[in-house]
């Protein structure tokens, strides 16, 4: 935006922490490029020489066509290095290189086991190798879901770090409830980071309530620690956003993915060159996919930048989506299995039956499909209710074609799913139950009474945003 005179307005409290946000991210591209990653040994002084080896390969991603007989070391290697962090006689003195180191390693432990289960249901279901689903079959445990939670919870427990995080929340001292372990930064970050490892396991495993239960003690905003992080900042918007998408909380999804995508505009120019770009970017491809979505479930108004962004990116197909119809299915399917997360089961696939494994992307987009074909006519059946303040049942069910009682039965549940939990503070699952559409109605008898609530469009706001643009 340009300024008459070129005075600038004064800046508020949240753009100097945006720009702190930024400086944090800045520190971290530089990180890399000087190098510092190929020598984290050389920080963590104090602990034995093959701990540190092991410190360095836990946060150094795995080979993409690495052999099964390297995913199994590396399984051996995590679980060797959190026996000794967890249950060694004391807390381990290790000082971390840096404050997003902990973040490298929970999230490189938990994309290997999300691969490595992905690649067994995978063999399980077409069988191209005998030899590895014999291996696969004799090896049930090896990266399994209990373990990998079991790691993520004792880390939490060990740290203290949801006791912390309430107390800081409560205005108090966390070091107070710290404890031995928590109060050494090794253990505190590794929690921390837990949570937000936990949040991704269970939306990967489909549990979405208990994904956004995780995170009850840490505050979405941007003070919060996973913030000064730019994986960690992404990934968390990202799982919460569509956490809160597959509970059909439109709205609140809206404002998660909003959030992240303006920060992400706003420190582009930090992310080329690094070797964060291409993960970056992709991930932003992804929200920006899942916001069309839940834009075509429950319109609302977005930022300039996301609305341009929106148009460039898929021009017709979002068109088609606020559309409607038996044409936008095709869309919905796409965009969806481009956008959602790389699902996984829980339990080791039947390698006896093969026909009896499922895809989890798959049972997941099918589940998605049911609620888009309850909505499907929705943008149809609101453009002939907007004409109206009361009109016929029948009336309506003679311009839509379809029999009366059945359009009575679609009104009415239609009605109650408009109806949605939005979150305002407090844990993320909390909220208010607010009318998610513009359009409310209710039936009487034959009778259809509409009302329109739609926010009338803030006119000084758009005048001086479409006057700076004049100039």
């Amino acid at each position: 935006m340009s300024y008459t005179n070129g005075n600038r307005p004064p800046i508020d409290d949240d753009d100097v922490e945006e720009e702190a946000l930024v400086a944090d991210y800045h520190e971290q591209v530089n990180f890399e490029e000087d190098g510092v990653e190929l020598e984290r040994g050389d920080s963590l002084t104090g602990g034995p020489a093959d701990l540190r080896a092991q410190l360095e390969a836990a946060a150094a991603p795995l080979e993409y066509q690495a052999s099964l007989e390297t995913k199994f070391a590396s399984y051996d290697n995590y679980c060797t290095l959190f026996h000794y962090i967890l249950n060694s006689d004391g807390p381990v003195d290790i000082e971390q290189p840096s404050y997003y180191w902990a973040w490298d390693v929970i999230d490189e432990f938990i994309y290997q086991f999300e691969s490595f289960c992905r690649y067994r249901n995978r063999v399980a279901r077409t069988s191209p190798n005998e030899e590895e689903a014999q291996v696969l079959r004799e090896n049930p445990n090896t990266w399994g879901c209990y373990s990998v939670l079991n790691v993520l919870y004792s880390l939490i427990q060990r740290s203290q770090i949801n006791e912390q995080l309430a107390a800081q929340k409560r205005g108090e001292d966390a070091n107070a409830v710290a404890g031995e372990y928590g109060s050494r930064p090794l253990y505190r970050m590794l929690g921390y980071f837990s949570i937000i490892g936990l949040l991704r396991v269970h939306c990967l495993l489909g549990d979405f309530s208990l994904a956004l239960k995780t995170l009850d003690d840490i505050e979405m905003n941007k003070k919060a620690m996973f913030a000064r992080v730019m994986a960690a900042h992404l990934n968390t918007y990202y799982y919460v956003g569509f956490s809160y998408m597959m509970l059909r909380r439109y709205a609140d999804a809206v404002r998660m993915f909003s959030h992240i995508l303006v920060y992400v505009s706003r420190t582009k120019n930090f992310q080329k060159g690094n070797q964060q770009f291409d993960a970056i970017a992709k991930k932003t491809e992804q929200m920006y996919a899942l916001i069309a979505i839940c834009v075509s479930f429950a319109p609302t108004r977005l930022d300039d930048t996301i609305h341009t962004a929106l148009r460039e990116k898929y021009g017709e197909k979002f068109a088609k989506l606020q559309r409607g119809g038996e044409e936008s299915l095709p869309v919905y399917r796409e965009l969806f299995q481009s956008a959602c997360p790389k699902f996984i089961t829980p339990t080791p696939p039947d390698f006896d039956n093969p026909s009896l494994n499922i895809d989890p992307v798959e049972h997941h987009t099918d589940i998605f499909m049911d609620e888009v074909k309850n909505t499907l006519f929705n943008p149809t059946v609101k453009s002939y209710l907007k004409l109206y303040s009361t009109m016929d049942l029948k009336k309506l069910a003679g311009f839509l074609e379809v029999e009366p009682e059945k359009l009575r039965s679609w009104l009415l549940v239609n009605k109650q799913r408009s109806r949605q939990t939005r979150w305002s503070e407090g844990g993320l699952l909390e909220g208010e139950t607010v009318n998610g559409s513009e359009l409310d109605y209710a039936i009487e008898g034959d009778l259809i009474h509409i009302s329109e609530a739609k926010q009338g469009r803030r006119l000084v706001d758009w005048y001086l945003r479409n006057l700076a643009r004049a100039y």
